[in-house]
């Protein structure tokens, strides 16, 4: 099969698209073609060296897949030979061909292209999980999203409309993208080049502070993120870009009974994942059926250009999501 190749870690100039194995078929897994994939943010740190997959796992980058069914595994049931399907795979999107497990199959809805498809398994679940079955985020509460024009962060704003329509949307976002998040549906957008959104946050809720947190900054947000958190409020810690250290307050965090939760999802075990996609598929693909939510695409590229879409994506002017159509 064609897949994207990596002999070396480093620049977007090492991927290259050339031939590999098809992948090995498990019992539990059906072989996939892959009509479209997406780039992630872990896919760049994979590239870079520093983030391998789990054991047993595809070394070809990928994290997501929209395709038809090409194979059952011996056990699988409730799928058939022509499915259209999206999931979540432990590596090998950026391929042909890919295995993913039967519990992880998400249907593509009749109104939804493959290229959307793309978009949703890797950051629509990563926000849904953290903001809802991690975060427990109510009806009502204060939410502040970090990254505005981020796939997460566009997928988890589309979110927090749908299913907590009654909830404050803060995001943070840089200059150029505070409109278009705006237009998104936050309720208030701080410009972070510009604005201190510690600040800025109590002023807008009255100095009580937001309730939920999803960041994924890391080290040079930690104190900053406490500050702006209300009591009894919840940081949802899934990425370290800004780096993976900093000092805590600890006191604070007792007195205002704050919770620091650390949250992934790729090295998750197989059954747990599978019980993620199904509390998704029953709560969020209805909204994406009848396109109340609707993936926000920012370009598609070939298979054969993936270095350029990793490029654009590291480059930060991106807004929504990335995508490589495959077949």
């Amino acid at each position: 099969m064609k897949a994207v190749l990596l002999e070396e870690f480093g620049g977007p100039e090492l991927l290259r698209l050339g031939e590999t194995a098809d992948p090995v078929q498990g019992a539990d897994q059906v072989l996939i073609r892959v009509m479209a994939t997406s780039v992630n943010r872990p896919d760049i740190i994979q590239r870079q060296g520093n983030y391998p997959p789990p054991p047993g796992e595809s070394e070809i980058l990928g994290l997501e897949v929209a395709g038809v069914i090409e194979q059952l595994g011996a056990s699988v049931t409730g799928w058939k030979v022509g499915d259209r399907v999206m999931t979540l795979v432990g590596g090998g999107g950026y391929a042909e061909l890919v295995n993913a497990y039967a519990a992880h199959l998400i249907s593509i809805p009749d109104s939804m292209s493959f290229v959307e498809a793309a978009c949703v398994c890797e950051t629509y679940i990563t926000a849904y999980l953290n903001l809802f079955m991690i975060g427990r985020l109510e009806n009502g509460e204060t939410v502040l999203l970090h990254g505005g024009g981020g796939g997460v962060c566009t997928a988890a704003i589309q979110l927090c409309a749908t299913l907590k329509p009654d909830t404050p949307i803060v995001v943070t976002a840089s200059t150029g993208k505070v409109s278009r998040v705006r237009d998104q549906g936050a309720t208030l957008v701080i410009d972070y080049k510009i604005q201190d959104f510690v600040e800025e946050i109590q002023r807008f809720t009255h100095k009580k502070g937001v309730n939920v947190i999803l960041d994924h900054i890391g080290g040079p947000y930690l104190a900053r993120n406490m500050k702006a958190l209300a009591v009894g409020g919840r940081l949802i810690e899934i990425g370290v870009m800004g780096g993976p250290k900093a000092e805590l307050n600890i006191a604070l965090m007792m007195v205002k009974r704050q919770r620091i939760i650390g949250s992934v999802l790729r090295p998750r075990p197989v059954a747990e994942k599978g019980e993620i996609s199904r509390k998704f598929t029953e709560e969020v693909l209805p909204h994406l059926s009848n396109r109340t939510i609707v993936p926000l695409v920012h370009e598609v590229y070939g298979l054969d250009k993936a270095g350029e879409a990793h490029k654009a994506m590291e480059s930060g002017t991106h807004f929504g999501k990335i995508v490589l159509q495959v077949s």
